[in-house]
């Protein structure tokens, strides 16, 4: 199994608009962070967990011809802003798409995106087969086996997945116990650390730092970075064997 990291910034992205901080204005490509976004390639099959603002650049750069399923964490903006851009691989692949999320995300998706799911469509809007999911429920897609993991983004849930060794939490700060129980044992954890300081709704660099020891997972990778945190090349050199910060177009095999 291949992943690949589609993005890695926080909803602002890395550099963000305007900003004159010395990470915003780095010429290191690992601080160049487009929305959080992961692919993972299992069977030659691709699936692809969020569809964020910057899910287009993402293909493109990726070269990716053609994808079995979408799949989301939430429903905030920087997580499904790009979904309408499914369509092209509608023309391409000449069949619907997989879409799989749980019943509160696809109520803000019909809101946001409520004419691909009017009675009466417009030709040439995104096709898709919709796939309801929830926290205590496997499933499978063209014999690839998820796991949902429920976690906390302040107060609103958010599905983190297991794929074989493989797990990925996004837009989180708060993991039950038995929640956890689905994480351990995975080679490879990718959880989200948005900066050093404390946050309402994400970890922080030292509590996701914590959280990988206790899942004492093998590799840790940390996501959903915000410029907050400081240049890629200074941080990876805090952190302790095992743990890293993950970077935009960063493949790992699983």
């Amino acid at each position: 199994m291949k992943i690949t990291f589609l993005g890695t910034g926080t909803s602002q992205g890395v550099p963000l608009i305007a900003c004159p901080c010395r990470v915003c204005q780095s010429t290191d490509p690992r601080d160049k962070r487009l929305r959080s976004s992961v692919m993972i390639t299992e069977n030659e099959k691709k699936f692809v967990i969020d569809t964020g603002p910057d899910f287009r650049q993402q293909m493109l750069r990726e070269k990716v011809l053609g994808i079995e399923a979408v799949l989301f964490t939430h429903a905030h903006k920087d997580h499904i802003a790009g979904f309408d851009d499914i369509r092209a691989f509608n023309f391409i692949q000449r069949k619907k798409i997989d879409v799989y999320a749980d019943e509160w995300v696809q109520k803000q998706m019909k809101r946001e995106f409520y004419y691909i799911f009017e009675e009466t469509k417009y030709p040439g809007i995104p096709e898709i087969d919709l796939h309801t999911i929830h926290h205590q429920a496997n499933f499978e897609i063209s014999g690839v086996k998820f796991i949902p993991i429920l976690v906390y983004h302040y107060k609103l849930p958010v599905l983190g997945f297991r794929v074989g060794d493989f797990t990925y939490i996004t837009d989180a700060n708060f993991i039950a116990d038995e929640e956890r129980e689905k994480i351990k044992g995975s080679k490879v954890l990718v959880l989200n650390a948005l900066r050093r300081e404390h946050h309402i709704s994400h970890f922080t660099l030292d509590e996701a730092i914590k959280l990988a020891e206790e899942l004492d997972c093998g590799q840790t990778y940390f996501t959903h970075i915000s410029h907050q945190m400081g240049l890629h090349s200074e941080v990876e050199n805090e952190l302790k064997n095992g743990i890293h910060l993950a970077y935009d177009g960063l493949q790992l095999n699983s």
